[in-house]
């Protein structure tokens, strides 16, 4: 293997790894943000942009 097939290689692994661990990052996130709603509903508070009165 010649030292460029190696670079290569290598950059592609790296960039691999970086778009997994962001990719997980986005739905680790994504599952806290959904958590955070659900008790913020739970608690009452509604959006602003929520037009519907509640009694």
């Amino acid at each position: 293997m010649s030292a460029h097939a190696l670079y290569v290689t290598a950059a592609y692994g790296i960039t691999a790894i970086v778009l997994a661990g962001l990719i997980g990052w986005i739905l680790f996130d994504q599952r806290a943000r959904k958590r955070e709603l659900a008790e913020l509903e739970a608690a009452g508070v509604r959006r602003r942009s929520d037009k519907t009165v509640k009694p």
